[in-house]
C-alpha cells in the first residue's frame, strides 16, 4: 500500500511536459493576438501625447503675447518661454509649469514658426520618423489639428 501512495503524491506536485507546451501553446497564441494591438495603441498613445503638449505650449505663447504684446519671434523660439529674452520686456514667465519646454515623445524638439503657414503661429512635431508627412506614428502632429 505505502509504493502506490508514494507514487500518487509524486504525479500530484509537478507538471507533465504536455501541459507545459499547452500552456505555452496557448501563451503564444494569444501574444500573437494581442501583442501587435498593445503596439498600435502605443504608437497612438504618443501621437495623442504631443497633441497634448503641443496644446500647452500653445497656451503659454498665448500668455506671452498677453504679457509682452507679441508672440515669441522664431530666433527666441519656444525657449522664450522659460527663459526671460532680452527683447521681451513685460515678460512675466516662465510660462510652462514643469521648467522647460519639452521634447516631442520621440525625443525630437518642438518646432515653431510664427508668423504660421496655418495661424498667428505654428507648434508641431514630424513624428516618429522625424520627416515631413507621413502616417500614423509617422504623421505630423500640430496645433492646426
Amino acid at each position: 500500500m505505502m509504493p502506490v501512495r508514494h507514487a500518487s503524491r509524486r504525479r500530484a506536485l509537478g507538471f507533465t511536459l504536455v501541459e507545459l507546451l499547452v500552456v505555452l501553446a496557448i501563451l503564444g497564441l494569444l501574444a500573437g493576438l494581442v501583442g501587435p494591438r498593445v503596439l498600435s495603441q502605443l504608437g497612438g498613445a504618443k501621437s495623442k501625447t504631443a497633441a497634448v503638449q503641443i496644446k500647452d505650449l500653445e497656451q503659454a505663447v498665448e500668455l506671452f503675447k498677453l504679457d509682452v504684446g507679441r508672440f515669441p519671434t522664431p530666433a527666441e523660439g519656444l525657449e522664450s518661454l522659460v527663459t526671460r529674452p532680452a527683447s521681451a520686456p513685460g515678460w512675466n514667465g516662465p510660462y510652462l509649469k514643469k521648467g522647460g519646454v519639452p521634447r516631442d515623445p520621440w525625443g525630437n524638439a518642438y518646432a515653431y514658426e510664427a508668423p504660421g503657414k496655418r495661424g498667428d503661429v505654428d507648434i508641431y512635431t514630424y513624428g516618429a520618423d522625424n520627416a515631413p508627412g507621413g502616417e500614423g506614428e509617422n504623421a505630423d502632429v500640430g496645433n492646426w489639428q
